[in-house]
């Protein structure tokens, strides 16, 4: 089968950094809209027998990326592809992955469905919100870690004596993880939510006077969680403070949040896109492009890409 890879219309500039660092281009396909706002899609290339992999994350607006990658899907599919790969660098209502209280929806088990439903064989994403969601799917899930590359560029600006702060218990087994690869200490701060905007840091647990420490998690929309921590830390006497998140969601309040924050600079990546008003000196965005183009090849030659999780796997891309 030839690989092929084609992009929605969510973040087309990570599609094209993914697609040139296998060596390949992205697919010709036509997405436009009725009048009424319906989405319309039509390949405009062979693919029949092909090895496809569409590149689209869920990010903001979500509902609109969704469905134009569910109507790829099925246009993919009745176009007789040999295989059909979705790829999410960010996966989209991730947060809704249990039914925590009366009357709610399963939104994550519905969004898989949806894309199995739609065409999806094989799902390629990248730091899931909750790690359960793979069970949600009854076609193979490839889920990478942002750690890799995050914790590359941190080596290179932290001192060697560091800690990596979780700062929620949410993000403990993340920081964790960047601990491990980092050969740091390590931290908790303790939170409390008070509503879906806001959040209350209560103490500190651990030893961060005098040294550098980055704070990590998967996602952030508001900052409001890693600012509250990183002022804890502060004043416990950390010395220069760091963030590192694997999707960068942010909003216009939360960038003036992450401005008036002791945060030096939060370390993101372009698994969703970057409007240009939230482009500051604060944030910094790494590429996971390589990292995901490296799993796609592997993926279409039948290779295992549990490497790519490794800390190393970032030295060579």
């Amino acid at each position: 089968m030839d690989i092929k890879v084609f992009t929605g219309t969510a973040h087309p500039e990570l599609a094209r950094r993914i697609a040139e660092s296998i060596g390949t281009r992205v697919g010709d396909v036509r997405i436009s809209r009725f009048p009424e706002g319906e989405t319309f899609v039509k390949f405009e290339e062979h693919v029949r027998g092909d090895d496809v992999f569409i590149i689209q994350p869920t990010c903001s607006p979500p509902n609109e990326n969704l469905m134009e990658l569910l109507i790829m899907l099925d246009a993919a599919r009745r176009a007789s592809c040999g295989r059909i790969t979705a790829v999410l660098p960010f996966f989209g209502y991730a947060r809704q992955d249990r039914k925590d209280q009366p009357r709610v929806p399963i939104t994550a088990k519905l969004v898989a469905n949806l894309l199995v439903t739609a065409g999806a064989e094989r799902i390629l994403t990248m730091d899931l919100h909750a790690q359960q969601i793979q069970g949600f799917f009854d076609i193979p899930v490839d889920c990478l870690y942002a750690a890799p590359v995050l914790v590359s560029h941190l080596e290179r600006v932290m001192h060697p004596e560091a800690v990596v702060v979780a700062p929620d218990s949410g993000s403990v087994k993340i920081a964790q993880a960047f601990a491990d690869m980092l050969g740091a200490g390590f931290a908790v701060v303790a939170k409390r939510r008070v509503s879906a905007t806001q959040v209350v840091s209560s103490h500190l647990v651990g030893d961060v006077k005098g040294r550098d420490c980055v704070l990590v998690d998967d996602l952030t929309t508001t900052a409001s969680t890693l600012v509250q921590a990183a002022e804890r830390v502060a004043e416990a006497g950390a010395g220069c403070i760091y963030a590192a998140v694997s999707h960068c969601c942010l909003t216009l309040a939360g960038l003036e949040t992450l401005r008036r924050s002791p945060i030096r600079q939060m370390l993101v990546t372009d698994s969703v896109p970057l409007a240009p008003e939230l482009r500051d000196p604060k944030v910094m965005v790494l590429s996971v492009a390589r990292l995901l183009g490296e799993a796609i090849r592997r993926i279409h030659e039948g290779q295992s890409v549990s490497s790519l999780f490794r800390l190393e796997a970032a030295h060579h891309l």
